[in-house]
């Protein structure tokens, strides 16, 4: 009689499905982090990051997921070369001491099907602050070209460069208020 009971508790427990979290790896050629700013509260004016590394999990069952993200600070760009060492001085990103920008949230904020936020802890210059992605054209679907499963999204965020101690010029040169836009094409791991 025991025999037959455990063996029923190890049937049950293996006749559970496992739980339906997938993981998604970053695109690095198709996410590439940009952020905007007003200069001498004129233009908007813009610069950008060659090199992301990433990767989110998602339960859509479960209403669930996380997100981590490497930026390479070292990858800073803007549209004007001579701008590119200001941006990277200890004046602004100082990618000497900081050489990386992290992002990591266990919050993915679902309506419905839909990924709508992130609630997460966005790390730079040695500060952590909370910052809330906005998530927005979330859609997943398989790549035409290559038939690879994979999602897509804009991710964006408004931040203060001050709060994390990015100071410089303020307050017109940039603002201190920064765009964040992060648009991120990830494809599923798949075993084997």
């Amino acid at each position: 009689m025991k025999t037959s009971f455990a063996t029923a508790i190890l049937a049950a427990a293996f006749a559970v499905p496992a739980a339906a979290q997938e993981t998604y790896v970053f695109d690095p050629a198709h996410s590439r982090p940009r952020f905007e700013a007003r200069h001498l509260g004129m233009s908007l004016q813009y610069g950008y990051f060659d090199k992301i590394a990433g990767k989110a999990t998602l339960d859509r069952a479960a209403k669930r997921g996380t997100v981590e993200v490497t930026i390479d600070a070292t990858s800073v760009r803007t549209f004007d070369p001579r701008l590119d060492n200001a941006v990277k001085s200890d004046k602004f990103f100082n990618v000497e001491k900081f050489p990386t920008i992290t992002y990591k949230s266990s919050n993915v904020v679902f309506e419905g099907e839909r990924v709508v936020a992130i609630d997460g802890e966005l790390t730079m210059l040695g500060v952590t602050k909370p910052v809330t992605l906005k998530v927005e054209s979330y859609t997943c679907a398989e790549n035409p070209m290559n038939k690879k499963p994979m999602c897509g999204a804009d991710a964006t965020a408004t931040i203060k460069r001050s709060d994390f101690g990015m100071t410089a010029n303020l307050p017109l040169a940039p603002a201190d208020e920064v765009r964040i836009i992060i648009p991120v094409e990830a494809y599923k791991e798949t075993a084997g």
